[in-house]
């Protein structure tokens, strides 16, 4: 009974995907899916592709197939999917598919639903990407605001820049007066030389030279007058 549904599920595929499958064995073969991925900045870049590999056991439908899950051999590393790294999460999304159809013919609803899981893994990684674009590029916004506008000025913000401001021009109009009264001091006419004592006068030598000074000059003078008369 297994074995003809099996056979006769095999023809159905091989109707349905006459160049995406291949056969393994008489009871095992795999099918390759191309995948709608969106692609981001890159409209080049490959579509991915995954293949789903299939074995019957001998009581399949009635007992759930053998799957696994591999990339084509050569192909890209895609940006968004590894399937060995997602191979695990992508069986487990099979496992509700496995055991809804227990019983009946289920490799195209397994096909249906792998493609669903990749491209909806796909996605979701896409769209992580981009929310983080997103939110760089508004953080850059943010810092480049704030460079251009400066901190917002609140009530408390003010109060201490204009204490700040008064204290700055308190402190400049106290060095300005000192450097008035600065000036205003050089301007002023200088003190008469003070007159030495007799004491300094006699320890520099000095004291008497006045007075003999005088002495000779009546002399002098008395001797002139003498001549004259």
């Amino acid at each position: 009974m297994g074995r003809e549904e099996q056979q006769e599920e095999r023809e159905v595929l091989d109707s349905i995907f006459p160049d995406e499958i291949q056969d393994v064995s008489e009871t095992e073969f795999r099918i390759s899916i191309l995948l709608d991925a969106p692609e981001e900045h890159d409209p080049d870049a490959q579509a991915p592709t995954i293949q789903l590999k299939v074995r019957y056991p001998e009581d399949y439908p009635d007992e759930a197939p053998l799957l696994d899950i591999n990339a084509p051999p050569n192909a890209p590393k895609h940006k968004r999917l590894d399937v060995q790294e997602d191979k695990a999460r992508l069986l487990d999304a099979l496992q509700a598919t496995v055991e809804e159809n227990m019983g009946m013919a289920m490799v195209f609803t397994l096909v249906s639903a792998l493609k669903d899981a990749a491209e909806l893994l796909i996605a979701e990684r896409v769209r992580a990407a981009e929310a983080q674009r997103d939110f760089e590029a508004q953080k850059a916004e943010e810092e480049e605001n704030r460079r251009f506008h400066g901190t917002a000025v609140t009530r408390e913000t003010f109060l201490q820049w204009r204490e700040r401001f008064r204290a700055e021009m308190e402190e400049e109009a106290r060095r300005k007066q000192a450097e008035k009264e600065a000036e205003d001091k050089k301007k002023r006419v200088p003190k008469e030389e003070k007159k030495l004592t007799g004491k300094e006068l006699w320890e520099r030598g000095l004291a008497g030279k006045g007075e003999e000074e005088d002495d000779e000059g009546l002399e002098s003078n008395m001797e002139k007058m003498k001549v004259a008369a």
